[in-house]
Order: C-alpha cells, then sequence, then structure tokens
C-alpha cells in the first residue's frame, strides 16, 4: 500500500503562496527589474507632450492623432508620472527594496561586529599560500606580523592548544556597507521624490520690463501644485518681485545666445526692505524656501490706437515667439469700445526682431537681435465676443469682427484705417519669463545623490580579502607546513601564511605575495618558500570548506 500524502491545512494553503511571492518581491533580482521598468515607464514622459505641464499642446497631439491620441491618453501617457500604473511600479520597487535590505542590514551588522574566523587546519591548500622559517619566538613574531598588517586588516590573535599563535586579518567590509549605502540612499531618494511631489508647487509668470507680481496663485499665467498644496495645506511664501527692472540678452557675431539677465528688485515679504538681484539661467533667486527660475524671453509691442469713437488707447501687449531660434513672434491686441456699441478694436499680428523678406513677400526673422523690426498687424473692428468669459491673450476671437485692412509697420509708423481707426506702432520692451519652484525635498536629495555616489565607489573600488597566519613551533609538526615536508629542525618557529580573496577582481596574486614578502622582512627567516595557483578558480569553494573545518 502507498503511503497518504500528507494533508496541507487551509492556513498552509494561504501562507505558502503569499511568502513565496513575497520572497520573490523582495529579491534583488525582482528590485533590478522592477527599477529597469520604472526607468521605461519614465520614457513616454519625455516624449509625448504632458497635460500638467502643457494641456493646450497635449489637447492637440490629441486631436492630430485621432483614434491613437484617444488611446494613448486613455491609458494615461499624457499624464505618466500620475498614473496608475507609474505609481504601481513605483510602489512595489519602494517595498521590493525595503524588503531586501533589511535582512541584509541585519547579516551586515552581526559580520561587522563578529571576530574574523579562525585559521583553516591546512593553509597549503587555500588558493593562495606560502610559508617561512623564522628564529624570533610565535609571541615575537605575531606582534611584527600585526604592526606589518597595519591598521587596514581587522586582526585577532589565537593562542591553540598545541602552541602554536593563529592571526585571522579580514578587511573589505567597507564593499558591503558601500553597496548597502547606495541602496538605502535610492531608497531615501524615491521616498523624497514621492514626498516633494506632495508638498511642491510651481507658477509661471510672464512679466514685462518694469512690471512685477507677488507669490499669489491669482497672480500666475500657468500653476502646477502637488496634492497639498492644492488642497491648501502648504501656501505660497509671502516673497514680491516688485519690478523686472531690466533684462539683458546678448549674442555671438553668428546670433548665437550668450548670456540672459533679468535685473529685479524684491521683497522678502509684505513690508521688508526692497533688495536688488540679478537672475541668470541656472542661478535662480532662493528665497523662503522657493527658487525663482529665468526660463525664456520675449518682446512686447507697444503701440496706440484710435478707436472709432475718437478715443486714443496706448497698449502693450506680451508676443509669444513661434520660432525659438529667430524669437519670430505673435500675438494680439483687443481694445474695448462702447458698450453693445461694436466699436472694439482686434489687432493679430507678428513681431520680426530682424526682418527679413522672402520672395512671397511674407515677412520672417533672421535673428533673435533686435535690428529695426516690423510689427505686422491685421486690423478688425466689431464685437470681441468677451461675454464674461476668460479668453486667452495671445489669440482674437474673429466670429463677430470685420477685417478692415492689414499692414506692416516699422517703429515710429502709423497707419489708417476705415472707421475713423489709426495705429501706430511705438517700439517694444522685452520681457521674460520668471519660474517659481517650491520643493522641499530638493535639499535632501541632494545629500542622497551624493551618499549614492560615495556608496557605489565603496562598493566598486573596495575588495573583500582573509588572511590567515599560523606561527608555531618547528617541532609542533602540525601537518599544515609546507609540502617540501616541513621547516629546519634548528628553526623555532615556522610561519604558514594563506590568503582568501572573496570578490577579486584579478589581483589577489600579486597581492598576496607583496604581503608575503613584507611579512617575511619582518621575520629575518632562515630559509623561505612561496607557492600560489596564480589564478583564483573553483578552489574558492574548496576554501571555504577548509574554513569551516578551523572552526572546530
Amino acid at each position: 500500500m502507498t503511503a497518504a500524502p500528507p494533508r496541507v491545512s487551509a492556513t498552509a494553503r494561504v501562507v505558502r503562496p503569499v511568502r513565496t511571492a513575497w520572497r520573490r518581491l523582495t529579491s534583488m533580482r525582482t528590485a533590478l527589474i522592477l527599477l529597469f521598468l520604472l526607468a521605461v515607464a519614465a520614457v513616454p514622459g519625455s516624449l509625448l507632450p504632458q497635460a500638467p505641464l502643457n494641456p493646450d499642446k497635449t489637447a492637440a497631439y490629441i486631436a492630430s492623432h485621432g483614434a491613437w491620441g484617444r488611446f494613448l491618453d486613455t491609458v494615461g501617457m499624457f499624464d505618466v508620472f500620475g498614473s496608475v500604473w507609474f505609481a504601481a511600479i513605483y510602489l512595489l520597487l519602494f517595498i521590493s527594496l525595503v524588503g531586501c535590505l533589511i535582512p541584509r542590514i541585519r547579516v551586515h551588522a552581526r559580520a561587522v561586529v563578529r571576530k574574523p574566523l579562525p585559521a583553516p587546519r591546512n593553509l597549503s591548500r587555500l588558493p593562495e599560500a606560502g610559508y617561512f622559517d623564522t628564529a624570533a619566538t610565535p609571541d615575537d613574531y605575531a606582534a611584527s606580523a600585526r604592526k606589518v598588517l597595519g591598521r587596514r586588516w581587522r586582526v585577532v590573535q589565537r593562542t591553540e592548544k598545541s602552541g602554536a599563535v593563529t592571526l585571522s586579518a579580514e578587511k573589505g567590509y567597507s564593499r558591503e556597507t558601500g553597496n548597502l549605502i547606495f541602496h538605502v540612499a535610492l531608497l531615501a531618494t524615491l521616498l523624497l521624490i514621492a514626498i516633494g511631489r506632495l508638498y511642491t508647487y510651481q507658477g509661471t509668470r510672464i512679466v514685462v520690463q518694469g512690471d512685477g507680481f507677488c507669490n499669489t496663485i491669482s497672480q500666475y499665467d500657468a500653476w502646477q501644485p502637488g496634492r497639498f498644496a492644492a488642497e491648501g495645506k502648504v501656501g505660497p511664501a509671502p516673497f514680491c518681485i516688485d519690478k523686472l527692472s531690466k533684462f539683458t540678452a546678448t549674442y555671438t557675431a553668428e546670433s548665437e545666445p550668450r548670456t540672459f539677465a533679468a535685473a529685479v528688485d524684491y521683497r522678502t515679504k509684505v513690508g521688508a526692505p526692497t533688495q536688488h538681484t540679478t537672475i541668470t539661467v541656472n542661478h535662480p533667486l532662493r528665497l523662503e524656501g522657493d527658487r525663482v527660475y529665468l526660463i525664456g524671453h520675449g518682446f512686447a509691442p507697444q503701440i496706440t490706437v484710435t478707436m472709432p469713437d475718437g478715443k486714443i488707447v496706448h497698449d502693450t501687449q506680451v508676443f509669444v515667439p513661434t520660432n525659438a531660434t529667430t524669437l519670430y513672434s505673435e500675438g494680439a491686441f483687443k481694445e474695448l469700445g462702447p458698450t453693445d456699441k461694436k466699436q472694439d478694436v482686434g489687432i493679430s499680428g507678428f513681431f520680426a526682431p530682424t526682418p527679413q523678406e522672402t520672395a512671397a513677400g511674407v515677412y520672417t526673422s533672421a535673428s533673435p537681435q533686435v535690428q529695426d523690426p516690423v510689427l505686422g498687424i491685421f486690423v478688425y473692428t466689431g464685437d470681441l465676443n468677451y461675454n464674461g468669459l476668460p479668453q486667452s491673450v495671445y489669440t482674437l476671437d474673429t466670429s463677430k469682427m470685420a477685417k478692415i485692412g492689414a499692414v506692416n509697420l516699422r517703429v515710429g509708423e502709423t497707419k489708417s484705417f476705415s472707421n475713423g481707426v489709426k495705429v501706430t506702432f511705438d517700439g517694444w520692451t522685452p520681457w521674460a519669463s520668471l519660474q517659481v519652484s517650491h520643493d522641499p525635498a530638493q535639499g535632501y536629495l541632494l545629500f542622497s545623490a551624493l551618499a549614492m555616489v560615495l556608496g557605489l565607489g565603496a562598493s566598486l573600488g573596495v575588495r573583500r580579502r582573509r588572511l590567515w597566519l599560523r606561527i608555531e613551533p618547528s617541532g609542533a609538526r602540525t601537518g599544515s607546513g609546507d609540502p617540501a615536508g616541513g621547516a629546519d629542525e634548528d628553526s623555532p618557529t615556522v610561519v604558514h601564511v594563506g590568503g582568501l580573496a572573496r570578490s577579486d577582481s584579478g589581483n589577489f596574486t600579486s597581492e598576496f605575495a607583496g604581503l608575503l614578502t613584507r611579512l617575511g622582512q619582518a621575520a629575518r627567516p632562515v630559509r623561505e618558500g612561496y607557492r600560489s595557483t596564480l589564478q583564483i578558480t573553483s578552489d574558492a569553494e574548496d576554501a571555504e570548506d577548509v574554513i569551516g573545518a578551523g572552526k572546530d
């Protein structure tokens, strides 16, 4: 009769797969796979427009790509870092790192406080081994050997029952320490990024030279808060950029950008004295935990408009570059007339800093530097169709307006149109785009990054080494001496040396030879010999068995 299979309890049937899944999740291989998946998952965020950063461009991409664009939107490709699947990979990576690091830290802590293993019985069987004789007593030579090894080796001296003195030396524990520091710092980086995304906020404001703004949500052109900032748990710091006093851009002879500088007057809080500084690229203004970056610039044309009712209006509007190289820009002016009279004036147009006329009679710009600029305008009258609803300041709704003319103007020129409308191009003024960023985790992330670099350097540069010395009177004859049959009877002491590389980069043979030479010189040997396997092979596994036998 065959024996019945053992019965498995219901609890075991549930616990066993859970334990197996946990072990696989917390393995280092799984952590590396998840880290790779996280890097791959972040790729769409750099290739596709992201809705939180540029909703208009995202909407245009979806509209132009039809069903494919809608599919990408459905799976969260236009908000990669806020998607469920990206958060799932992030969370699994975090759990995996925690699960595999805690046991490794515990094991490493025990290894650090544990004394080096006793010397194996047969040092000649180790991958690297040698021997020599000395006239010194075992205790005297042990003291000399400890001086040769110095502080880089952690050395423990033991005395065996036979009277032999052994030295067990180890070094390279900082390799695993560096490895753990790297992974702990990586874990801290993931945690800090997650916390930072909750508390962060980012606001962008285009500031015309001579204007300013305060750090309040209502004054930003674009506002991107983290979850806690959106819920009001984190408020913007109470500082103000009172005025963009001057913006300066310099270029090379080939019209390549050289420097950009925004001179600003600011106050750290309401009622504080005004201070002055200059913001340049990659050198932000830092105050109240926030950073003010200079991220872009352009031109704001200035015009004078005579309205149909005879009223004169002076206006300056920001034109947005459509060509980042030449700063060829487009924008609009919107001048309201009397209510319900349909005498509003709308002007759309372009600004060419260094105008260049094509064969088709169309103006482009040859350079971002301003040299006899041209303002091209298309003038409309009628109803601007506000209806109390917000509109983009950069585009013009002409659905209820009639076009009354178009003209290209240079500075100081005036053009008259029907209905008494007259437009004069008065000049231009620069504007700068300033971005206010708040991330409380940024400073801690810097320390985490430095710790990762230091830990990785220690992990790659430090090598684990073990070294044993058995110092015994020649008459002891323990059988661990040289293969030639032992030391001379006239020699009071024979020294056997064995070494093992726990993680070798291929040069422990030469390192051991140098150690053996220095140890022999400290012994004033009578005669000496040296044997080496010349390479680290699978014999290292046998050496571990030898080491284990030395504990008995």
